[in-house]
């Protein structure tokens, strides 16, 4: 913005036509007025001069405030454009059914975590730690499903990660949630970081003509890709070659580790056997991805109904002190014979028993 300050506006517009009625203590004094023989006769009294003025403002200052107060004044709201700390993240999480397993490869019971609950809770954190990132969260199974585009709301982002609660499928399409977590990304700027963040624990075959379709869009993107692999306890890892032979059926893992090696993008795997496995790697990522990003702050709209009030307050304040403190000089003896107070007027019939 500049420093350019937004515009000012009223709810009531109508209400300004009554403005010039602020001008009528031009017209007429509130004070009392005390007639004398000759104006000529009094002295010059600047400091008179200078409270008429003073009392005449704070008459236009009330009428000015309260006409101004109820046609509803504000200042507009505005975007403002600054730089934090972070990053574009595309959260893309598993919801197959095993999922729903612990990390030992069994149903929770008790105090015991799923890992999909696991996810949740450590993703949740994570999301609320990170003041200036933008978020995306897909979830896929046998289809991907959109939960929350990319957004600065954390509240909603955290909102939409535990949201992911229900029962998974049992097929991982990874390939179609690698498509839609790819497309949460707008439009590219300079300098700003991009990152998705695959949570899963397990992997599907990706079919080689999708493959070409992927790899496409990972060099149009070219996002930092980070693996957080759910291993469940005693399952080949992702760097175990299979016993038989090494296709992508028999060691799907593995062979997607390959793929995402091959994208030509900044690619790093996290292989968790428990929930304080995953809290480690999320903390990874999180110092890795610290690059300046800059985000839109959008200030609301601000009411000046008070202020107007307190300016017609203010003057109309000035004008009480001045009535109560004027002095009906009529009635009060000349200086020097202060314990006698003078008639101003003798009634006829006073003046004819005093003759």
């Amino acid at each position: 913005m500049g420093g350019i300050l937004p515009p000012l506006g009223v709810a009531t517009p109508w209400l300004l036509w009554l403005l010039p009625l602020a001008l009528l203590p031009l017209l007429r004094s509130a004070t009392r007025r005390s007639a004398i023989s000759a104006v000529s006769a009094a002295p010059a009294d600047p400091l008179s001069a200078a409270l008429n003025a003073m009392l005449t403002g704070a008459g236009i200052l009330a009428l000015a405030g309260l006409i101004l107060a109820l046609a509803g004044p504000y200042r507009a709201g505005e975007s403002v454009t600054r730089t934090g700390i972070g990053a574009q993240i595309s959260m893309l999480i598993d919801r197959s059914g095993s999922m729903n397993e612990t990390f030992a490869g069994r149903q929770p019971s008790g105090a015991e975590e799923s890992k999909a609950a696991a996810s949740r809770r450590i993703l949740g954190a994570f999301v609320g730690e990170r003041a200036y990132d933008l978020f995306a969260v897909t979830a896929f199974s046998t289809a991907p499903m959109l939960v929350m585009p990319m957004t600065d709301r954390r509240d909603a982002v955290r909102a939409a990660i535990a949201a992911i609660d229900r029962p998974g499928l049992d097929y991982t399409n990874v390939a179609r949630g690698l498509g839609m977590a790819l497309s949460q990304f707008g439009p590219s700027a300079p300098g700003v970081s991009r990152a998705l963040l695959l949570v899963s624990d397990g992997a599907a075959v990706i079919d080689p003509r999708i493959q070409a379709q992927l790899r496409a869009e990972f060099a149009k993107v070219r996002p930092n890709l980070y693996w957080l692999f759910l291993r469940t306890k005693g399952s080949p890892s992702i760097h175990d070659k299979p016993a038989g032979e090494d296709t992508p059926q028999a060691a799907p893992e593995r062979h997607l580790d390959l793929f995402f090696k091959s994208l030509a993008v900044p690619y790093r795997a996290f292989e968790a056997e428990g929930a304080e496995a995953v809290a480690g790697a999320v903390r990874q990522i999180e110092a890795l991805e610290r690059d300046p990003i800059p985000y839109t702050e959008i200030r609301p709209r601000r009411d000046l109904t008070g202020p107007a009030y307190a300016l017609a307050a203010f003057g109309l304040l000035l004008l009480v002190l001045a009535k109560l403190a004027e002095a009906d000089f009529r009635t009060v003896a000349p200086r020097g014979d202060s314990a006698q107070v003078r008639p101003t007027e003798r009634d006829p019939v006073e003046r004819r028993n005093a003759a």
